[in-house]
């Protein structure tokens, strides 16, 4: 607890500077691709053999169903699919995107190559340059905080793509009892828009945290150099997602990770110059329900200012724009609200925002309602 005691301590001597106002960087369009497909509480219990029964994955895991890929769902493809909602929802121009920022996972159709380029050829944005990044579950926020930075930073860019596809699910071996906390992983594509002087909608402070004494702690333990496919392991090779020392990230997760995530929450509040009390909307991962629970009555907020992904699972670094979709859907975000979207990446990181929503009608007329 040292650590972060001295780390709120120097937080607090953070001084925010006013003039970057004139350099306000806000989101001015969003998108998304589910599945059609899904795998129910039923299902995921028969497919434990018997070690999970459907109301224990309803009630203590927090899902009914959750989205999975059909044959034609790859992780790139669901990427672009959900930037081409992007263009479409708001009637943008993919000609006036500068640089595509992908965070779609390193599970894809094809190894090695560059997702941030294949996205950018689909949608027809041959002007812009694409860069891949990649931090697991916290991938979104970590994009947003790099865009709006080079947005600042740089007078030649003024509109970024953040888009990407997640489909991790694909690894997990029910059977295993340690993978329990990973049986909610399903699948999607979001996408979002940043440009520098938006009139709203304006991301105003980020903080992020890694933990790398966990940093091997989880993953596949095989199709990598260290343990590469042969005929010997195939047949779990594409069920090999650990945890690969699970009594180290226990014990470590049950100190350090309520306390970061709340670091980051309080650490991005207070760059923006506000508090807990001004949170009106949490975009937040889909975890178990008691942790849930726990975060919601530590921030004082209440069931109508945060949606449970309980019909969609773990979407990895999509979850935090699928609850905005809803959010604003639901008429839960409204003018003048204060979101903070909150996610944790296996790692570990762990990461928060704070975005002040406004309905802001981009160059065509197109509303984020």
């Amino acid at each position: 607890m040292t650590r972060l005691h001295n780390y709120l301590d120097a937080l607090a001597q953070y001084s925010y500077d006013p003039g970057m106002a004139s350099l306000d960087v806000g989101i001015v369009a969003y998108g998304l691709y589910l599945p059609e497909h899904f795998m129910t509480a039923a299902e995921v219990a028969a497919a434990s053999g018997g070690q999970w029964t459907e109301a224990a994955v309803k009630d203590k895991l927090g899902f009914d169903r959750k989205t999975i890929p059909g044959p034609d769902d790859g992780t790139q493809a669901m990427g672009v699919r959900a930037a081409l909602d992007c263009l479409r929802r708001f009637d943008y121009d993919p000609a006036r995107i500068d640089v595509i920022l992908s965070i779609g996972e390193e599970w894809k159709e094809y190894p090695l190559t560059t997702s941030g380029i294949y996205i950018q050829e689909q949608i027809g944005a041959r002007r812009a340059w694409a860069l891949d990044l990649q931090q697991r579950c916290c991938s979104l926020i970590a994009a947003m905080k790099i865009a709006r930075d080079m947005l600042v930073a740089d007078p030649d860019i003024h509109s970024i793509m953040i888009a990407g596809g997640y489909r991790n699910g694909d690894f997990v071996d029910y059977q295993n009892a340690r993978m329990s906390m990973m049986f909610n992983l399903a699948a999607g594509g979001c996408a979002l828009i940043l440009e520098r002087g938006a009139p709203g909608n304006h991301l105003l402070a980020t903080q992020l945290m890694s933990d790398g004494s966990l940093a091997r702690d989880v993953g596949c333990r095989v199709g990598g150099t260290a343990e590469p496919i042969n005929h010997a392991n195939l047949d779990g090779a594409y069920r090999s997602l650990d945890l690969m020392n699970p009594e180290h990230m226990k014990d470590r997760l049950n100190q350090v990770s309520m306390p970061n995530w709340f670091a980051c929450i309080d650490g991005s509040l207070g760059r923006a110059q506000l508090g807990r009390g001004d949170i009106g909307y949490l975009a937040v991962l889909h975890f178990k329900p008691s942790m849930h629970r726990a975060m919601l009555a530590e921030l004082g907020l209440g069931d109508d200012q945060t949606t449970y992904l309980r019909d969609y699972g773990h979407i990895g670094q999509i979850d935090q724009v699928l609850s905005l979709h809803l959010g604003l859907r639901a008429g839960k975000i409204k003018d003048g609200t204060v979101v903070c979207m909150v996610a944790a990446g296996i790692g570990y990181a762990w990461a928060a925002n704070v975005i002040r929503w406004g309905t802001v009608p981009n160059a065509y007329g197109a509303s984020l309602r």
